[in-house]
C-alpha cells in the first residue's frame, strides 16, 4: 500500500521538476534572448592589471542555454535519475539561468562585469551563512532545533563592534564569538533543562536579541560614537596561494575571517562524520534512548554542541562589523540567521551540502548588488528581494524530500 502510494508522490515530484527546469528554459529564451539588447556582454576575468575581456553574443548564448534547460526537463520528464544527476541538474539549469541574466544585463554595456570581484563577493557575503549553517548543523545534529541563529549573528556583531572599538580587533572577534556562546548557551538551557518548545524558544531568543542590541545601540552607541568606532581587519594575502589567476583573489584574499571559514568548514565535517566524537553526537540526534543506553551521555552532548554552534555563529556575526562594515547597526543581520537555516536544510544537515547552500544564496546576494549598480529594468525593490527569493524557491521547490536527524527538536528526558 506505501508503494502504491509513493509512485503518484515521486511523479508528481519529477514533473514539478521538469516543469521548473522548462520553466527556466523559456526565461532564458523568450525574456533574456528575445529582450536583449544588440551588442555583445563583456566579462572581465582579473582584478587589477590587463585585464583578460571576453565578449559573449548575449541572445544567442541566451537561446542555447535556454533549449538545454529546456531539453533537461524534458529529460526529467521521462526518466528519474539518482541524487547526482538530480543536482547536477539543478545546478546547470540554474548557472544557465544566471548566464542568461547576466548577459542580457550587461549586453551592448559600456560597463564589463568583472567575473572575480562577482565571485570575490560572492565569498564574502557568504561568511555570516556558512558559519551559521554550520551552527545549525551541530545543533541539529545532536537533536536541538536551533532557530535562534539570527539572534546569536546579531548579538556577536554588537558584541565584537564595541569590544574591539575599546581593546582591539582580534580581543572583538573573541568576544563576539562568546556573545553567540552565550545566547546559545540560554537555549540549552531552556530546551534541554526546562524543555521549552525548540521553536518558540529560538524566535524568543532573537526577539531578545535584537531588543537588546537595538537598546544599547540607542542609549550608549548614539551618545558614545567611539564605542562603535568601526575598526575592521585587514586583507591578508596568503603568499603564492594569493598569486594565483582568478582563483588567488577570489579563495586567498580576503581577511581572517574567510580563512576561519574554512577551517570551521573542515573542522565540522571530520569532526561530525570521521570521528569517534561525531559518531555520538549523531547517535544523539537519531535515537537518544539507545545512545543512552550504550554509555553516551545525550544531555551533556547536546549541551556542548548548542554551545559550540554558539560560539561558530558569533564568529559569523563579528564578521558582520569588525570583517565588514566595522560599525554596529540595528537590526543588521537583516535575516541573515533564517538564510543560514535554509541553508542547512537545503544541505540535507551535513556541512558540505549547508555550505554549497549558503554560498549558493551568497551569490544570489552578491549578483543583486552587482545588477543595482547599472541601469537595468528591474526595480531596485525586486532585486532586494533576490537572496529571499533564492531561499523560498530553494527550501519549497528544489531541495526535494529530505529527513531531519529522527529527535531533532524532541527533548530527551531520562528514564
Amino acid at each position: 500500500m506505501a508503494a502504491a502510494t509513493g509512485a503518484p508522490i515521486s511523479i508528481n515530484r519529477r514533473m514539478i521538476a521538469a516543469g521548473t527546469f522548462i520553466l527556466f528554459g523559456l526565461i532564458d529564451i523568450f525574456v533574456f534572448g528575445l529582450f536583449a539588447h544588440h551588442g555583445d556582454a563583456t566579462f572581465v576575468l582579473t582584478v587589477s592589471g590587463s585585464p583578460v575581456s571576453v565578449h559573449v553574443p548575449a541572445a544567442p548564448v541566451a537561446y542555447v542555454l535556454g533549449s538545454l534547460s529546456i531539453a533537461i526537463g524534458l529529460f526529467r520528464t521521462v526518466t528519474d535519475p539518482g541524487p547526482v544527476v538530480k543536482r547536477l541538474s539543478i545546478a546547470a539549469v540554474l548557472l544557465f539561468f544566471v548566464i542568461s541574466l547576466l548577459c542580457w544585463a550587461y549586453a551592448g554595456s559600456a560597463i564589463p562585469l568583472n567575473v572575480v570581484n562577482l565571485l570575490q563577493s560572492t565569498m564574502n557575503l557568504s561568511i555570516p551563512l556558512v558559519l551559521g549553517a554550520l551552527a545549525g548543523c551541530m545543533c541539529e545534529r545532536s537533536g536541538v532545533i536551533n532557530i535562534a541563529i539570527e539572534g546569536q549573528l546579531l548579538l556577536g556583531a554588537f558584541a565584537a563592534a564595541v569590544v574591539a572599538s575599546t581593546f582591539g580587533l582580534w580581543l572583538g572577534l573573541l568576544t563576539g564569538s562568546l556573545a553567540g556562546g552565550l545566547l546559545g548557551a540560554l537555549l540549552a538551557v531552556f530546551a534541554i533543562r526546562f524543555l521549552a518548545d525548540q521553536i518558540i524558544l529560538g524566535v524568543v531568543l532573537n526577539v531578545l536579541a535584537a531588543g537588546l542590541t537595538g537598546y544599547l545601540n540607542d542609549r550608549i552607541l548614539v551618545t558614545r560614537p567611539d564605542l562603535n568606532s568601526g575598526l575592521t581587519f585587514n586583507a591578508v594575502k596568503i603568499p603564492g596561494l594569493g598569486d594565483i589567476p582568478i582563483i588567488g583573489p577570489i579563495f586567498f584574499d580576503s581577511t581572517i575571517f574567510l580563512y576561519i571559514m574554512y577551517v570551521m568548514i573542515v573542522l565540522v565535517q571530520v569532526g561530525l562524520f570521521s570521528t569517534r566524537w561525531g559518531l555520538r553526537v549523531r547517535a544523539v540526534g537519531e535515537h537518544p534512548t539507545a545512545a543512552d543506553t550504550v554509555g553516551i551521555r545525550v544531555l551533556a552532548t547536546r549541551y556542548r554542541n548548542v554551545i559550540l554552534g554558539g560560539l561558530i555563529a558569533g564568529i559569523g556575526g563579528a564578521y558582520l562589523t569588525v570583517g565588514s562594515v566595522g560599525t554596529f547597526t540595528k537590526d543588521m543581520s537583516s535575516g541573515l540567521g533564517y538564510i543560514a537555516l535554509a541553508a542547512m536544510i537545503f544541505g540535507r544537515w551535513t556541512p558540505l551540502g549547508a555550505t554549497a547552500a549558503a554560498l549558493l544564496f551568497g551569490f544570489a546576494n552578491s549578483l543583486q548588488a552587482t545588477l543595482s549598480t547599472i541601469n537595468v529594468p528591474i526595480p531596485s525593490y525586486i532585486l532586494l528581494m533576490a537572496p529571499y527569493a533564492a531561499t523560498i524557491v530553494a527550501v519549497a521547490g528544489l531541495v526535494g524530500r529530505v529527513r531531519a536527524p529522527a529527535a531533532d527538536g524532541k527533548p530527551y528526558v531520562k528514564a
